[in-house]
């Protein structure tokens, strides 16, 4: 099967601003093209994620579980002059996730080792889809002499939970850039919790370029890491005491 295009409406403001807010209606849309199913399904595995030991701040807030996979960076048009068949996505063999202080002054310079992505995770089709997706984009927003011929993809199923330890912290480090090419967020669930803003600024780190919530399934941020910073607010719990949480994905993808 061809892959699904990639819309103007998409392309447009990521090659003008270096970042977009998709609402879900839209996403979801898109996503299909690439064969997004049981999202229900997808969704639940979120209640099934490790406790992330590495934060230097202390905070037990995050749990996550994390996967590297390699996606075939394929052409416009394949030999017979037709659109390619979707590529074939591998999964990567167990690696740490690493990060300088650049780019990370909380966690940076060490190797963190967390919890994989479960198999009937890595394989399912709401992830699949997004892996394809995410790709397409990435492929198109890179001029053709300088795509490589795969994509690195590092795959974060995050959850932030606010709860007696106070507010949890979707990006501790701060405003940030990740060190990549480009950066999806794929809001999956909030629970019981308010804030949680996106700021996007310039590469000066203080003008402002926008800022939004993601607060439906399936809404997603969309950033070029090499022209946008980006960091997201502290989350607290509507009603304390409760199970108050924010669960996304994040896809990172830079050249092989």
């Amino acid at each position: 099967m061809s892959p699904a295009p990639v819309p103007a409406d998409l392309l447009t403001p990521l090659q003008k601003e270096g970042f977009a807010f998709v609402p879900a209606k839209q996403n979801r849309k898109f996503l299909k093209g690439f064969g997004l199913k049981d999202w229900a399904g997808f969704a639940e595995s979120w209640n099934h994620l490790g406790l992330d030991r590495y934060m230097a701040d202390g905070g037990h807030y995050r749990r996550r579980r994390y996967a590297t996979y390699s996606i075939p960076c394929l052409p416009e048009t394949g030999p017979d002059g037709r659109a390619p068949a979707r590529p074939v996505i591998q999964p990567k063999p167990p690696q740490p996730h690493y990060q300088s202080r650049d780019y990370n002054p909380l966690n940076g310079d060490i190797e963190r080792w967390f919890a994989p992505i479960l198999p009937e995770i890595s394989t399912h089709p709401a992830l699949q889809a997004t892996l394809q997706a995410a790709g397409a984009l990435a492929t198109e927003l890179t001029p053709p002499e300088r795509r490589p011929a795969s994509w690195h993809a590092e795959v974060h199923q995050f959850r932030i939970e606010a709860d007696t330890e106070g507010h949890g912290k979707p990006t501790p480090e701060g405003l940030h850039r990740d060190g990549v090419d480009f950066v999806f967020v794929l809001m999956v669930k909030r629970h019981n919790i308010r804030e949680g803003e996106t700021s996007i600024t310039a590469l000066d780190r203080e003008t402002l370029l926008g800022s939004f919530t993601l607060t439906e399934p399936l809404d997603a941020a969309l950033v070029n890491d090499h022209r946008v910073f980006h960091g997201v607010t502290p989350v607290e719990a509507l009603v304390p005491g409760q199970p108050a949480y924010r669960d996304v994905l994040v896809v990172t993808l830079r050249h092989e």
